[in-house]
């Protein structure tokens, strides 16, 4: 549950002044991981609002297309669709471009028919019949932050407790969106869920650390907290200290966005699969890793004996993985060391904005907080 918007992704690298076309795509930390789910084979949904327009159809249809129920989203006749622009730094040597490697989102979401959630939409029947079947409910801070509605319907959701249902908050920080707001009501929030995903360094700009443990003692109550360190080592620290610590793949980046998200479908997939929790954490770095691999925010993961054996991997198997778009080799597959898995369709990667080529040196997996 949480909002999603239209994205408008530019046709080159530079300030904004200079663009002069824009792709329209559609983006959001919550229906992003639906979708990932989907992909996973977990049936999923995504409960929220949009604007009748056409970001609103778009946002829809694209949902549909990968397979999630949105039944009960909402068409707002009076808010608009959230919208907001990505920016890419380049060489042109504008004193206003950002630079190589960096890029920036411009969110115009105020007022947007997201922030009209409230407590009402559990009196909904199609929402509410949605809510009573789940077996899990993902939630996000961005939702807290959106309105005082927004808030009061997450607290309902999280004072709701239901031995048959598991609640994963990400706290998904975005600072302009708490600017104006009281950042006192997110930790509650916070502590009210069975399952806690957490950025190190999100966690460190929001409450002023981003140490596993240190986290784990400020939110005591989730059954397991998981945390994602600048080592990119994620750890999951149970409420009785029971401690997993799994690193990141190596991986050839082509674009970043929804790595994060795409951990948490990985993670949650194997949650409600009753995979012991270091094969819950290997198949969130798997399936970030499969993002990282590609533009867009969704990715195809490799067939269920590939992941299989991955996920059943021995630690040095796993630490000489690396995932490109061309594919996956590892020790750990059948025909190791010298072949490698390639998706039916292998991904090249494309010429970067501005005719740059894509940096190609591995990189870890940015398992969570992605933009």
């Amino acid at each position: 549950m949480g909002e999603s918007m239209a994205v408008l992704l530019p046709d080159r690298a530079g300030p904004l002044e200079s663009v002069e076309n824009f792709r329209l795509s559609v983006g959001g930390a919550e229906s992003n991981v639906a979708g990932a789910l989907a992909a996973l084979g977990v049936p999923s949904a995504w409960i929220s609002r949009v604007g009748d327009d056409g970001f609103g159809r778009r946002l829809l249809g694209d949902l549909t297309a990968r397979g999630v129920d949105v039944s009960a989203v909402a068409v707002d006749p009076h808010r608009p669709t959230g919208v907001y622009l990505k920016e890419v730094g380049g060489t042109t040597g504008d004193r206003h471009d950002l630079g190589p490697g960096r890029s920036r989102l411009h969110y115009h979401r105020r007022g947007s028919a997201a922030a009209g959630l409230s407590p009402e939409l559990l009196d909904d029947p199609t929402a509410a019949r949605l809510l009573a079947g789940a077996r899990l409910l993902h939630l996000s801070g961005i939702t807290a932050a959106l309105s005082d509605d927004c808030l009061a319907l997450l607290r309902a959701l999280l004072a709701e407790r239901r031995s048959d249902r598991l609640v994963s908050f990400d706290l998904n920080w975005r600072p302009a969106l708490w600017r104006d707001r009281d950042l006192s009501v997110l930790p509650p929030l916070l502590d009210a869920a069975d399952l806690l995903l957490l950025g190190a360094d999100e966690a460190e700009a929001a409450f002023g650390t981003g140490e596993p443990h240190a986290l784990r003692r400020l939110f005591p109550s989730p059954a397991t907290v998981v945390v994602k360190d600048e080592a990119r080592l994620v750890t999951a620290i149970g409420r009785d200290g029971t401690t997993v610590a799994e690193p990141a793949l190596t991986v050839e980046v082509v674009e970043a966005t929804g790595a994060g998200d795409a951990f948490a479908a990985g993670y949650l997939a194997g949650t409600v699969r009753g995979l012991d929790q270091r094969r819950r954490l290997r198949l969130g770095h798997l399936s970030a890793a499969c993002a990282l691999t590609t533009h867009g925010d969704q990715a195809e993961l490799p067939p269920d004996s590939v992941v299989g054996a991955l996920l059943d991997a021995s630690p040095e198997a796993w630490a000489a993985t690396r995932v490109s778009a061309d594919g996956i080799v590892s020790p750990a597959l059948p025909a190791a060391p010298t072949t490698a898995y390639a998706s039916p369709t292998p991904r090249s990667a494309p010429v970067a904005p501005g005719g740059g080529a894509p940096d190609p040196r591995p990189a870890a997996t940015p398992a969570l907080g992605a933009p």
